[in-house]
């Protein structure tokens, strides 16, 4: 009777563990089950809205399974990764993970460590930046913004997406190395930083290329561009580089997740995202935008991290806007 029990005991115990390693990959299997949340740290309208709807409207289709874009504008696009810091590591809540994760915590205090907090699901395009003023302005070139700047020191005044991203760095850099002094006006995004500018209450903006349409409705004229080279669809417009100021700033973004995510849903997100740049409609908003494939698998996309992370801490302490130690 005894070794009876024992034995059953031991059966039980065992089918409970089965159970209990089972339930975690039939979790995986049945990923996803319910809509995914991909955050959109910038308002709506803008030129990552648009291109983020792309990419969710793919991975929808691939994954059959909605992929919702929630945007989150503000803070520099930080909004959207500070809330995977409190998010449950299941694959339902994603975010654009833009250039500023890796420069912001060095200028302020922020509520992640991005070489923590993050899951790197894979890097997808990067930004084609410039700077527009209005067509009617005096402003014809990067002379002539350098000459009117030396001339009414701190009165040139330019939007960009926020403190610390890539439009305000790249021209605070241009700035330093011209010997310069600009008034930077920050905005929570693309489509409000336009209609500054073509309201008349800024004098140029510095953005990724949500003022295309302006430049080529004429509307709006560009002076430069800050990549390291020309772009296919702006050939006229000159680099920062190429015009002396040795700026370059290129600026790839991709999908992140919270820290601790199962490895097995990692992949397939990596998958199905890594699929999405072999959609036409995807590829058609990344022309529109003038944008190029920039694609870096999960290991890859974390390396690129922890190598940029400490890049940036010399720029933000060159241009002098370092947090207090």
């Amino acid at each position: 009777m005894t070794i009876d029990l024992n034995r059953r005991d031991v059966l039980q115990a065992s089918l409970a563990g089965a159970v209990s390693i089972a339930m975690p990959a039939m979790a995986q299997s049945n990923f996803p089950s319910r809509p995914i949340k991909l955050i959109c740290p910038w308002p709506a309208g803008g030129s990552t809205d648009a291109v983020m709807r792309a990419i969710a409207e793919s991975a929808s289709r691939i994954l059959n399974n909605p992929v919702i874009i929630e945007n989150k504008g503000g803070a520099g696009g930080m909004l959207g990764p500070n809330e995977l810091v409190s998010a449950k590591p299941d694959g339902y809540t994603l975010s654009q993970l833009p250039m500023g994760i890796l420069r912001i915590p060095h200028m302020q205090k922020t509520l992640f460590d991005p070489l923590a907090d993050f899951t790197y699901v894979a890097c997808l395009t990067g930004y084609t930046f410039g700077i527009v003023v209005r067509s009617d302005s005096p402003i014809k070139s990067i002379k002539d913004l350098v000459d009117y700047a030396k001339a009414n020191p701190g009165k040139f005044t330019y939007g960009s997406t926020g403190n610390g991203t890539t439009p305000h760095l790249a021209v605070e850099e241009f700035a330093m190395k011209a010997g310069i002094k600009l008034q930077h006006v920050p905005f929570k995004g693309n489509a409000e930083g336009m209609q500054a500018i073509l309201g008349g209450h800024i004098m140029s903006h510095s953005d990724a290329t949500g003022w295309g349409p302006h430049v080529e409705a004429g509307t709006c004229r560009l002076l430069a561009t800050y990549g390291s080279k020309r772009t296919k669809r702006w050939p006229n417009a000159p680099t920062l580089n190429e015009l002396g100021y040795d700026t370059v700033s290129d600026s790839p973004f991709g999908v992140g997740a919270p820290k601790g995510m199962d490895p097995a849903i990692t992949r397939k997100l990596h998958d199905t995202f890594k699929a999405t740049l072999e959609d036409p409609k995807v590829l058609a908003s990344f022309e529109k935008y003038d944008q190029s494939v920039i694609y870096m698998n999960n290991e890859d996309y974390t390396k690129y991290a922890r190598e940029t992370f400490p890049k940036e801490k010399k720029l933000i302490e060159q241009l002098g806007l370092a947090k207090p130690a």
